[in-house]
């Protein structure tokens, strides 16, 4: 894994628990909304690349910001992807 790739990791995890504290909520009660353990928790805030991404989405909805994610990745929301917007793009899954 290369450490671009490792300070990515180490980051999301911060800002995961940014997220969790702002809403007051502490991590057994996100794991807990999350349906993972504490443990998984608490290596996906620490960084660690080798937790799930089904684990870091049930985490992000427990969190309540699915829709900021997919539209922070939502390639339409850049100039590339506005002005390819017309050349075949997959259809999209309904969220």
């Amino acid at each position: 894994m290369s450490a671009r790739t490792r300070r990515t990791a180490l980051a999301l995890g911060e800002r995961l628990v940014e997220w969790r504290k702002l809403q007051d909520l502490t991590a057994e009660q996100v794991a807990q909304r999350a349906g993972v353990s504490k443990p998984t928790l608490w290596k996906l805030e620490s960084g660690d690349p080798g937790v799930s991404l089904g684990v870091l989405l049930d985490v992000v909805r427990a969190l309540g910001f699915t829709d900021q994610l997919l539209d922070a990745v939502d390639p339409l929301n850049t100039e590339l992807g506005k002005a390819r917007a017309g050349q075949a793009l997959p259809k999209r899954i309904r969220h």
